[in-house]
This record gives C-alpha cells, structure tokens and sequence, in this order.
C-alpha cells in the first residue's frame, strides 16, 4: 500500500448549478423592471393620486405646464411640493407674470372633494389663464 494517498481521487469533480447567484440576478432584474417602469409615469403631480377614468379623455403631455394636485383630503400641491393655499395664489401670480399663456393642469384625485378642484380651476381663471385642464385616465375601450 505504499505510494497511496488515502484522501484525493484521480477522477473529474461532478458540475453544479448554483442557485443562489441565479436567484440574485433574477431579483437585480425585477427591481430593475419595477423602476424603469415607475419612471414612465409622465405625470407632473405628487404620487398616489388616483385619477379618475373619462371616456373621452386624451394622452396629454404634461410638459410645459403647472401641475397642480388635488389630494383626497383636499391639500394642494404645486408640481410635487405641498402647499398652502396662500401660497398657491402666490405662486399663481408669480407664474403668470413669468408665463403669461402657461398651461395648468389639474391633477385630482378620484375620491378628492369637488369644490376643492372648483376652487383651484376658479383661482387659475381669475388670475388670468386661459389653459387650465384637468388630468384623468384614459378608459379603455368597451369599459
């Protein structure tokens, strides 16, 4: 029994598949799914607004106007900051000054008190604009 080694054999290691390494890839691209499609929202407003569905709304793109969020409790919010209403007339004002034919679009939320939105769209009329939109969701046909 001289000259053998009790431990190692000459012969060639069995192959593997690691699923650890593949479960990490798979997580690394479903979050990088999740944010690339969080990032196609075009909406200028403040998240979690449910807008509500209109049959004869149209795809608009937001850009070059004001956003303006109606929330369900009836706060307001300039683009994606939070304001109080003094200060939304305020920035109306200063906004019309810098963009006298601006857009506004009005961002409500499906369940958001209407005479909030009333107000917001009359407060936008008397400083002066003229483009003052509302944003909703386009319903799919035959719904």
């Amino acid at each position: 029994m001289a000259g053998s080694s009790g431990g190692s054999s000459g012969g060639k290691k069995k192959a593997r598949i690691e699923i650890i390494p593949l479960i990490d890839v798979i997580f690394f691209l479903l979050a990088t799914f999740v944010l690339f499609t969080l990032s196609l929202n075009k909406s200028g407003g403040v998240a979690g607004i449910a807008l509500p569905a209109s049959d004869t709304g149209e795809n608009r793109d937001p850009a070059g106007t004001v956003t303006i969020s109606v929330t369900e409790t009836g706060t307001i919010a300039w683009n994606k900051d939070f304001i109080s209403l003094s200060e939304f007339i305020d920035r109306l004002k200063t906004y019309k000054v810098a963009e006298p034919d601006g857009r506004i679009l009005i961002n409500g939320d499906e369940n958001a008190l209407f005479n909030a939105a009333l107000y917001v769209f009359d407060e936008a009329r008397k400083t002066g604009f003229q483009k003052v939109f509302i944003e909703t969701k386009v319903r799919p046909a035959g719904k």
